[in-house]
């Protein structure tokens, strides 16, 4: 999983509350079980003009030119600003994938729905709480400015603006030290590697009839 300690990045507006998990990433996508290739299909209905299906040539699909990030302003984007209760729905983990493999490393918003939000940091995707009042200044200031960056330092827990007012966000320390060092489920517990090893060697030894067992 990709470390994250401090960004800096384009920011993106999505203007709409409720935005739920089969909108980040249709059900049809969920077919495949690799981890990859979701980025060209994030809010799949919304993006393009015509019906997606796993497999396409996306390159040659209709975009739909009213969709925010089809615009050339948000190009190249790594930060999502978006209203509350973002990644409602089913609990696919895919959401988080294609937001993640699009190129987002931050989703701010009031609020996100739990499964996603947990989603999110098992995944590198760091998600924001910032107050309806923040969000709303933000959406603001982006609109006002093409272009507009935002400096997420995620060491000392700030959303930093270019004219150096910022806002403090909440993150459990657990949930900080994976993301500062890139560590997810699995990585977690390979960090006991050489003692998992010691563990199934010190076993065969004791019980040597399961390593022919089936």
């Amino acid at each position: 999983m990709q470390k994250f300690t401090q960004h800096q990045g384009l920011v993106a507006l999505l203007d709409r509350a409720n935005v739920d998990t089969d909108a980040i990433i249709p059900k049809q996508f969920l077919k495949s079980i690799q981890r990859s290739g979701f980025g060209p299909n994030l809010f799949d209905e919304w993006r393009y003009l015509d019906h997606g299906e796993p497999g396409q040539d996306n390159s040659r699909r209709p975009l739909n030119p009213d969709f925010v990030l089809n615009q050339p302003r948000y190009q190249g984007a790594s930060i999502l600003l978006t209203r509350k209760n973002f990644g409602c729905g089913s609990s696919r983990e895919h959401a988080p994938w294609a937001l993640d493999q699009y190129g987002f490393r931050a989703i701010i918003a009031p609020s996100f729905a739990d499964i996603f939000f947990n989603n999110c940091y098992k995944n590198g995707l760091l998600p924001i709480v910032l107050s309806e009042d923040e969000v709303q200044a933000l959406f603001e200031l982006v609109e006002a400015q093409p272009g507009y960056q935002l400096t997420i330092d995620l060491e000392q827990q700030q959303v930093k603006r270019p004219d150096g007012v910022s806002y403090g966000f909440d993150i459990s320390a657990f949930r900080k030290y994976c993301l500062t060092h890139g560590l997810d489920d699995i990585g977690l517990t390979l960090r006991h590697a050489d003692k998992i090893r010691a563990f199934e060697q010190q076993r065969l030894q004791a019980q040597p009839w399961l390593a022919n067992t089936i």
